[in-house]
């Protein structure tokens, strides 16, 4: 049940506190008047789409928070999935949007994504406004209708993995037969490139080491001056530090008769020179093992110009991706042979899959089928006293094209409102009042079908006057009987006088701005509203005598 909500700078509504009570309530004001901005405030806090221009001139952020009492509704599971705290007396859901845009949505003030503050939603609140009556013309609505009543969500789960299996079969299927056909198609080009790659004998980071020696190669004189040049200062006969050096440790070794400290200091110099004796050794080596080699740079360039040539040609970066491509393609060629019975393979199984979504489907479609008859049963019944006493009502359900994710049925709603006339397709022949009366039936029969707190209606009496709207606002309170509240905004005097709540949305202005205000009507300020719903602007004795009678006859 909806508790309480709180619209904070929200278009005109710079503050407003709504108190929900249980059972049957409605809501008037005159047009403009801000029903709609309220309504529009509920669906943000739905998780509706959200737009920084719905935030009242002048301020950061607006805000819309609800307060629900969840108990008995079987939600626990969806907090414990969802990881939020569980408080069945006070749930509050809340949604804040700022003026740059950015929205924010809680769950008992833990963050959530909008995907799970509208899946909580959907549970908590169902909002009917005048354009989903066009809706009632599609076939989705009409299998939710149809499922929904028939508590069919078994069978229905049931289908969607047989058919996502078929499904999931049928696209490995066609991309396997694609894969042999292309296979089949390339496979002398295949053939051609593994030879290529094949004869190159590449191995991995022979580039990298040719790119090395080609440098070597490419400065080949200079790197021996330069190592000579080295080699002589570490090791010339005379001036070459390693021979200073050796000097330096018998001086050390000399004083360390009379100067015992001298003794670690020709140790850590001898090693120093063995590390020094050891580099010039390796350096010496080097410049004699370097030598200018015209025949063999000639070879390492060839050899880089061929691999450059393959990873230019195959789009590829180093040799290790080279030698992956090469490895694919011999897959791929070893796979020709094994692809007739793979798709033999496949073939079954997705023919076994098919059996078994087409069962599946059958059964869904029984489901759908004997809940019709109680569906034709219960509309016609309601719509009679609605002011359709020739109505004609029937669900056609008929084998469909193809299969998709909601079955093999092609479903429609057949309706005429006159015995002469044979029905059609409700959304060719039905007038918007029609429509509405049949939508309302169909609600009711849904809100008897699942565990709904709330539902509201937007002018859903569109079309419809005097003793028909009554009816449709007795409809609407025995909706609201068995814990669920049911909330109608209406223009229509009859539909007015028989809520519990009567709230009545006004404007205000002030020298700064306009504000849209909510209030509960009760004794006198409520016949007077529902007479003015009756007379207009000019309240004349008649007409408060007709609405004070209108609320006595309803048992207000």
């Amino acid at each position: 049940m909806l508790k309480e909500v709180h619209i904070r700078n929200y278009v005109l509504i710079d503050r407003l506190d709504i108190d929900f009570r249980d059972g049957f309530s409605v809501m008037t004001g005159e047009t403009g008047a801000g029903k709609s901005i309220i309504l529009g405030a509920m669906n943000l806090l739905l998780g509706g789409r959200a737009d920084s221009k719905a935030i009242r001139q002048g301020a950061d952020k607006c805000t819309i928070e609800g307060c629900f009492r969840i108990t008995g509704y079987g939600l626990d599971l969806f907090f414990r999935d969802n990881n939020l705290d569980y408080d069945p007396e006070e749930t509050i859901m809340r949604r804040e949007l700022s003026s740059s845009g950015k929205s924010r949505a809680f769950i008992n003030d833990t963050p959530v994504t909008l995907t799970q503050l509208r899946d909580l939603g959907c549970r908590l609140i169902d909002i009917h406004s005048q354009h989903q009556n066009l809706a009632l013309g599609t076939q989705s609505f009409q299998l939710d209708v149809v499922d929904t009543i028939a508590s069919n969500g078994a069978a229905r789960t049931a289908y969607e993995q047989s058919y996502d299996h078929w499904s999931e079969l049928t696209t490995r299927l066609a991309r396997l037969k694609a894969e042999f056909e292309s296979d089949n198609t390339d496979r002398e080009y295949l053939e051609f490139q593994l030879e290529g790659l094949d004869s190159a004998r590449l191995t991995d980071g022979e580039q990298e080491e040719l790119e090395k020696e080609a440098d070597i190669l490419d400065h080949a004189e200079e790197i021996k001056q330069e190592l000579f040049g080295a080699s002589q200062i570490m090791s010339g006969d005379e001036d070459g530090c390693i021979q200073r050096l050796r000097m330096a440790l018998q001086s050390l070794r000399s004083a360390q008769k009379n100067y015992p400290q001298a003794h670690e200091l020709a140790e850590r110099l001898e090693s120093c020179l063995i590390e020094l004796k050891d580099i010039a050794d390796t350096t010496d080596d080097a410049q004699e093992n370097i030598n200018f080699d015209p025949a063999r740079l000639e070879q390492v360039n060839e050899r880089l110009d061929l691999i450059y040539s393959l990873l230019k040609k195959h789009k590829k970066e180093n040799i290790a991706q080279l030698l992956e491509l090469a490895e694919s393609i011999r897959v791929r060629l070893d796979r020709t042979g094994s692809y007739e019975f793979d798709i033999e393979q496949l073939t079954k199984q997705t023919e076994s899959a098919r059996i078994e979504m087409e069962k599946t489907a059958a059964q869904l479609t029984r489901t759908r089928r004997n809940a019709s008859d109680t569906i034709i049963k219960d509309i016609k019944e309601l719509l009679v006293p609605l002011g359709i006493p020739n109505v004609q009502f029937g669900i056609d359900i008929q084998p469909a094209a193809g299969f998709d994710r909601t079955g093999h049925d092609d479903l429609r709603f057949m309706f005429s409102a006159n015995r002469s006339v044979p029905m059609q397709d409700i959304s060719q022949v039905a007038s918007g009042g029609e429509i509405a009366r049949v939508m309302l039936c169909i609600k009711s029969l849904m809100a008897g079908a699942r565990a709904l707190p709330t539902i509201i209606f937007d002018e859903i009496d569109t079309g419809v006057s005097g003793a028909v709207a009554e009816r449709m606002a007795m409809l609407m309170k025995q909706m609201s009987d068995g814990n669920r509240q049911v909330l109608a905004i209406t223009h229509l005097p009859q539909i007015a006088a028989l809520g519990q709540t009567h709230y009545k949305v006004f404007k205000t202005d002030d020298h700064e701005a306009t504000h849209t205000r909510i209030a509960v009507l009760e004794g006198d300020d409520r016949i007077r509203e529902i007479a003015g719903m009756m007379s207009g602007s000019t309240l004349t004795q008649a007409a408060l005598d007709n609405a004070k009678a209108l609320i006595d006859n309803n048992g207000r």
